[in-house]
């Protein structure tokens, strides 16, 4: 389409020419004293335009004379641009198929041409610069070279030299987190990822990177926020972010050995985690370890944190499994005599809703018990002790049975419970 129009625009000024020079007769009279010279004017035109292509053709290639050095030191610099990418790749890809030493051989060669060329030659100069020492470390990391690493790593996080390249810097610097944090090295980690700008720090790598330094350090209410600002940016599947935050609410709980903190760690769930019939049951059964190490009172009110997975365990009792339903009832149970009383209408409702269900039947019992109503507890306990297939909590109901006949004063049926008890 292009060389239609010029064909068109050249026919155009062909035209042109012709109207105006075809025939014309002007001449141009030049006086020069004392000479007269009467030129065409056909000619006049001609020479204008010939001269006019002469001198603006001189002077193009008086341009040209001028930039050829410049236009040589550019083609210089293009073929070591050229040759520096060409080993910088070839030792990614020796360092991609676990050849370190030669993948170090050609980074060297990479890092001596850098050296030999000026800073403001090459448009990338200062990226290659940091790759070339990054590719470098990292192999001499693959063979244990610890020393020539950090020699290397340091050459290519220095300030002056990777300046133009802040991508690449943050890249070293995450690497080298991740090489304290392989190593254990809680606080080379810590450094490391300290260095790192504001916007940086909010990246993905570098939010997991820190939960691992959190996890090192047993930090466990870091981990979970900083585990929660990987779920919020997609980090994880679903079912991997309930596992992980689970698993560290979990490792927190383990380590609180006080009532506040058995509070504060039940106050730092979120949303939907304070509703997790699994994260009570789990909080209860420390709660009740506690209770035995003598960390938690026997008696007076009911620890708020245990209250309330209690009522969390009570709410999803319906979607748990047969045997949690047993677990629950067993770590309920220790707790009914500091339960308050409405809790006992609860039980009878659920009990009478569920006449199957021997845990519930037990919990009742138990209740009862508790409460000073033994006949009622003596009927329900007896019906279920022999349906119960949990050993602990079979062994719980022989021995209130024996404690009621104690009571009582019906030796003989308490010599029996206290025999079942004992047999298990």
């Amino acid at each position: 389409m292009r060389g239609i129009f010029g064909l068109l625009f050249i026919a155009a000024l062909a035209v042109v020419a012709a109207l105006l020079m075809g025939d014309n007769p002007a001449t141009v009279t030049l006086f020069w004293p004392p000479w007269r010279v009467d030129v065409s004017f056909n000619l006049v035109v001609i020479a204008l335009v010939v001269g006019f292509v002469v001198v603006y053709g001189a002077l193009r290639g008086v341009a040209l004379l001028r930039e050829l050095p410049r236009r040589a030191s550019r083609w210089r610099a293009l073929q070591q641009e050229r040759a520096t990418v060409g080993l910088l790749l070839q030792a990614w890809g020796y360092q991609l198929g676990g050849r370190f030493v030669r993948a170090q051989n050609a980074a060297r060669e990479a890092m001596a041409r850098l050296r030999s060329t000026d800073r403001d030659a090459l448009p990338y100069t200062d990226a290659m610069w940091v790759l070339a020492h990054l590719t470098a470390a990292e192999s001499a990391h693959q063979l244990s070279q610890r020393e020539q690493r950090d020699a290397w790593l340091a050459a290519a996080i220095d300030p002056t030299r990777s300046r133009g390249a802040p991508e690449a810097r943050e890249g070293a610097l995450l690497r080298a987190a991740e090489w304290a944090l392989d190593a254990r090295d809680a606080e080379a980690a810590a450094r490391w990822l300290a260095e790192l700008p504001q916007g940086a720090a909010r990246r993905i790598q570098a939010v997991r990177l820190r939960l691992r330094l959190a996890q090192l350090r047993r930090d466990n209410r870091a981990a979970l926020d900083m585990a929660r600002l990987l779920a919020k940016h997609r980090a994880f599947s679903a079912e991997a972010v309930r596992t992980v935050l689970r698993g560290l609410w979990t490792e927190a709980l383990r380590d609180v050995r006080d009532e506040e903190g058995l509070e504060a760690v039940w106050r730092n769930q979120q949303g939907d985690e304070r509703r997790d019939p699994a994260r009570a049951l789990a909080l209860l059964a420390h709660a009740q370890r506690m209770r035995g190490q003598g960390q938690l009172a026997p008696e007076g009110p009911l620890p708020r944190a245990v209250d309330e997975a209690i009522r969390v365990a009570w709410a999803g009792y319906d979607t748990l499994s047969a045997s949690e339903r047993l677990r629950a009832v067993g770590l309920v149970e220790p707790w009914l005599p500091r339960l308050d009383a409405a809790w006992l209408p609860r039980l009878e409702e659920a009990q009478r809703r569920l006449p199957a269900d021997v845990g519930l039947q037990y919990l009742a019992g138990q209740a009862y018990r508790a409460r000073g109503l033994w006949g009622k507890a003596q009927t329900l306990l007896q019906q279920v002790a022999p349906r119960l297939d949990e050993s602990e909590l079979r062994r719980r109901c022989w021995c209130a049975l024996a404690e009621l006949a104690e009571e009582r004063g019906d030796e003989a049926a308490a010599r029996d419970a206290w025999k079942r008890a004992a047999q298990g």
